[in-house]
């Protein structure tokens, strides 16, 4: 399998990391703990043991998370009520014809995930599931809101203060699938801020239902600033279902490599090597399930069954970055980072790209084609976007920017 015992970041970052999720963490934790009412504590300790399936094994890594390896019939999906009769390994279908990852070449490397470091892997059998801390509920607005976005009226992509996009985006057909491959960074952000993401978004006409996924810098979710592989879904416009990762039941996960919510290594540098994911969501015909493939690992799938528009196909495919921050109308923005801090104006291994992109817009033929991609920044001053073609990198963009600065006050 491709990804195992791939990543081997230096000690350096090792340590960086072990030393910023700690302090991150510890910080967090002690700041909420003593305003928290004996009745609080024990949700915690019962969404805990609700998350937390009994492992067969589990995996220290060096950044301090630990791996669980849950027998599949255990993961958290099958406490969907809809969902208990899945309790048996799906036979995946095959992947069709034509429907290949992005080409591999020089140009960039591919990013594992962190815990792989010491070629450890979850036994067959078994799916590899990021364990929930108490000091990861801690860091939450509440226990209820833990591991979900806040309702929003608007859509995913209302374009606020507080969520500053830049993506390129097709819309108009039907469509069964999407893919990039998109290089990973460490943005900053700021205490006071949410996250700075990097996805691609799966959405029905009115934005009701979506699904999302790619890599995040998200301190409040994960506990550090660390790129984490990251996920999202909803079929009410975050009102009341879904969640981040596997944090509530619905995604089924069928892989034994590859974690949610596990930090990504190495990670690229400014005029230096370039480290990437590629992402793929396809909707397979054969049981009109929308699976999910990071690299050549098939991951697992979203249930057709938790939707209704995206039961049968999506309407609106969005490729780019998204800063959630706390700024308020008329105060000064954000510095939290989009990408890598970098306007798309300076370009290979010194901006963040998505490239290799993709959608499939037939369910009887699906094979990835795009025409030339539109694209929207809400302020290009702080955020642009910068998309373009060529034979060695198909439809491609690149994005992000610092935030506050000269021209974005």
């Amino acid at each position: 399998m491709a990804l195992q015992g791939h990543c081997r970041p230096h000690l350096l970052l090792v340590l960086t990391l072990i030393i910023v999720g700690a302090l991150a963490g510890l910080s967090n934790a002690a700041r909420n703990t003593s305003t928290m009412t004996s009745k609080e504590l024990k949700m915690i300790r019962a969404r805990l043991r609700n998350l937390n399936k009994p492992p067969l094994k589990s995996i220290q890594s060096p950044d301090g998370d630990i791996i669980d390896c849950i027998p599949f019939h255990l993961q958290p999906a099958f406490d969907h009520p809809m969902l208990k009769d899945l309790k048996l390994p799906l036979d995946p279908p095959e992947r069709p014809k034509g429907n290949e990852s992005a080409p591999v070449n020089d140009m960039a490397n591919e990013a594992g995930q962190l815990w792989t470091i010491s070629g450890e892997t979850c036994p067959e059998g078994t799916v590899a599931i990021r364990r929930t801390k108490e000091e990861d509920i801690l860091r939450a607005p509440s226990v209820e809101r833990f591991g979900k976005k806040p309702a929003v009226k608007a859509g995913i992509l209302a374009l606020t203060e507080s969520r500053e996009h830049s993506v390129a985006y097709v819309k108009g057909e039907k469509y069964y699938g999407a893919k990039a491959s998109i290089n990973v960074w460490r943005p900053l952000v700021i205490p006071s801020d949410l996250f700075s993401l990097a996805q691609i978004w799966i959405m029905s006409l009115d934005h009701t239902n979506v699904i999302e996924v790619g890599w995040s810098v998200f301190p409040e979710l994960y506990g550090d600033n660390s790129p984490r592989l990251t996920t999202y879904w909803t079929s009410d416009n975050f009102q009341k279902t879904g969640c981040w990762n596997l944090l509530c039941p619905g995604f089924v996960q069928t892989s034994q490599f590859v974690s949610f919510g596990a930090a990504l290594s190495p990670i690229s540098s400014y005029d230096g090597d370039q480290y990437e994911v590629t992402i793929e969501v396809i909707k397979l015909k054969a049981d009109g399930n929308w699976w999910l493939f990071y690299e050549t690992e098939r991951i697992g799938y979203w249930p057709s069954s938790l939707f209704t528009s995206l039961a049968g196909h999506a309407d609106d495919i969005q490729f780019g970055g998204l800063v959630a921050s706390n700024v308020e109308s008329g105060g000064s923005h954000t510095t939290s980072q989009m990408g890598n801090g970098h306007f798309p104006s300076e370009d290979f291994k010194r901006a963040a790209y998505f490239r290799h992109l993709g959608v499939i817009t037939s369910s009887e033929r699906p094979e990835y084609g795009l025409p030339d991609l539109p694209v929207l920044a809400q302020k290009p001053n702080c955020y642009d976007i910068k998309a373009d073609k060529s034979n060695d990198w198909g439809n491609y963009f690149y994005y992000g920017g610092p935030g506050k600065n000269e021209r974005c006050p």
